[in-house]
């Protein structure tokens, strides 16, 4: 079950708040264009990467949690889970936009905003899209919007999207980095699974699975530095899965098994 995106009144007015006015995510989670009057508990990712200290408060809102429900929290578990929940819900916000409308918005941390719940589980519940700007093919009926930029072909839009992710990865990697005990190598194989799961998880919310699958191979043909692999969705007797680069860390806590995709059991 989803929910409808929240925008703001002046939204319409806005090519890319209409693309995301035309889809939607997850039940209980918030997609809209600006943030709304009260800014209540939302956070632009610059001031994420610009104060770190926000991290380890989250981190020390989730071992909280964890030690509520699982008795324990270990580090590695909190720098992993904040890790992936950051990671993955820029690189949806691109996925989504690209699988639906053929658009790539700026990903620049000052025009991405997330809201991680108040209460309970502290996960990431929304993202905001702060910036008109947007890149589109020459067939786009908005094309010639003061916000746009044109670009060749889908080819050149994948890369597009790709280098905004990894340009927004990259500061991440330097601000989240020097806060836990990930390597470099760890933190890129996050973002390179964060990119890889954007397309496929709009064409599993969007209704054609394979066409998100197709859209993944777009992003990530090869292994391209920064990131640490191609695509690695395949198909299977049950349907489309992928191997994960990263770990979140959950089979650390007690009597918790490894995710299925994890690499340690890949």
């Amino acid at each position: 079950m989803t929910v409808p995106v929240t925008t703001t009144a002046c939204d319409v007015t806005t090519p890319v708040a209409r693309s995301l006015g035309r889809v939607s995510l997850y039940e209980g989670f918030e997609l809209r264009f600006g943030l709304p009057a009260e800014r209540g508990d939302w956070v632009l990712c610059s001031e994420f990467l610009g104060e770190p200290e926000r991290f380890d408060a989250w981190r020390k809102a989730l071992a909280e949690w964890l030690r509520e429900q699982h008795g324990e929290a270990p580090d590695r578990t909190t720098a992993g889970y904040v890790m992936s929940w950051y990671l993955n819900v820029v690189g949806v916000l691109g996925g989504l936009l690209f699988h639906t409308a053929r658009r790539v918005p700026s990903l620049r941390p000052a025009d991405v905003a997330v809201k991680v719940a108040a209460e309970g589980r502290p996960h990431v519940v929304g993202v905001a899209l702060l910036s008109d700007e947007f890149a589109c093919l020459p067939d786009d009926p908005e094309g010639d919007h003061p916000a746009a930029t044109e670009v060749a072909d889908e080819t050149a839009l994948a890369a597009l999207l790709r280098a905004r992710f990894a340009a927004h990865s990259a500061q991440f990697v330097g601000a989240f980095g020097p806060t836990v005990r990930l390597g470099r190598r760890m933190l890129w194989a996050a973002a390179t699974d964060a990119l890889d799961s954007a397309a496929w998880t709009a064409g599993q919310l969007c209704g054609d699975e394979t066409a998100g699958v197709m859209d993944s191979a777009l992003l990530l043909p090869a292994k391209l530095d920064p990131f640490t692999s191609a695509s690695t969705l395949r198909a299977t007797d049950t349907g489309w899965t992928r191997r994960r680069e990263s770990c979140c860390f959950h089979f650390v806590l007690p009597n918790a098994d490894a995710c299925a995709t994890c690499p340690r059991v890949c």
